[in-house]
């Protein structure tokens, strides 16, 4: 296992720089990346403090920082330290400059602002909080988004995640023994979509999480027949009504969102009119 310090410089929240080390490290085997935060980073001050720290666990430095003595005083200390370093957004930044034809902003964080979308996101976020499990039917026409699925078949934290990205997302379990209120097939406003997932990936998951809060696996709650029979059931309700059926067995949280996402646009797009 080759370990790598990533120093993550930046004048805002370092989100982004998250995202990029992230995204990153996933293309590379046999590889930890041990990652140091330096948010905020917005005077020579503490910059300095922060390279203190760099020249003990020297690494890979990335950073976003609006340039300005800060920048250049990050820059020329790397060089002298012979630390590889790289700004993550300037490609971005200088290929939107050229079609735009006009300079980026010099106030960092800038996509932090207090804006509509951000308060659409708190908005989302409670929603689907206060919507989780099937609670709240009587408003599911308010929601953007509503996932139905058998127990353990990621609803939830699929949900959160669409919430954080401005989504009200409800969800709702699918239970033979008691099927699904006929009002959620009715909804016009929100995008309804069915989670599944193979039998053998959900008694493992379950048979996980009754191992964590001291349970007997020993129910029908992982026998494979009994599960077998809830993953067609929800399969034929989806198929009656129509529901698209995303597959979350080898999808992370993140994929299964991307697809929920796509599945959204494509509809609002054929609701305006817009051609593929």
């Amino acid at each position: 296992m080759t370990r790598l310090h990533l120093h993550l410089v930046s004048d805002s929240t370092g989100e982004t720089l998250e995202s990029v080390a992230k995204a990153g490290l996933a293309r590379f085997e046999g590889v930890e990346g041990i990652k140091h935060f330096w948010p905020m980073v917005r005077s020579e001050g503490h910059l300095d403090r922060v390279l203190l720290e760099i020249a003990k666990r020297p690494g890979l430095v990335l950073y976003t920082l609006i340039a300005g003595p800060v920048r250049d005083r990050l820059e020329t200390r790397c060089i002298a330290m012979g630390l590889p370093m790289v700004s993550a957004l300037d490609p971005t930044i200088a290929a939107l400059a050229q079609l735009l034809g006009q300079a980026q902003t010099t106030r960092p964080g800038r996509q932090h602002l207090m804006d509509d979308a951000y308060f659409r996101r708190v908005d989302a976020i409670h929603y689907t909080m206060a919507h989780d499990d099937g609670q709240g039917a009587d408003d599911w026409e308010e929601a953007d988004i509503v996932l139905a699925g058998v127990s353990r078949s990621s609803k939830t934290p699929t949900a959160i995640y669409l919430a954080n990205r401005g989504y009200k997302t409800a969800n709702m379990p699918v239970v033979p023994q008691s099927p699904p209120p006929p009002e959620l097939f009715r909804l016009s406003n929100p995008l309804i979509v069915g989670l599944t997932t193979s039998p053998e990936r959900l008694v493992a998951i379950r048979r996980n999480r009754l191992l964590t809060i001291n349970q007997t696996p020993d129910t029908d709650y992982v026998d494979m027949e009994q599960v077998t029979t809830e993953v067609a059931f929800a399969r034929r309700l989806f198929a009656d009504h129509d529901v698209p059926v995303i597959d979350v067995t080898r999808r992370s949280i993140e994929e299964t969102a991307a697809a929920i996402v796509n599945l959204y646009q494509a509809r609002a797009d054929a609701a305006n009119g817009v051609a593929e």
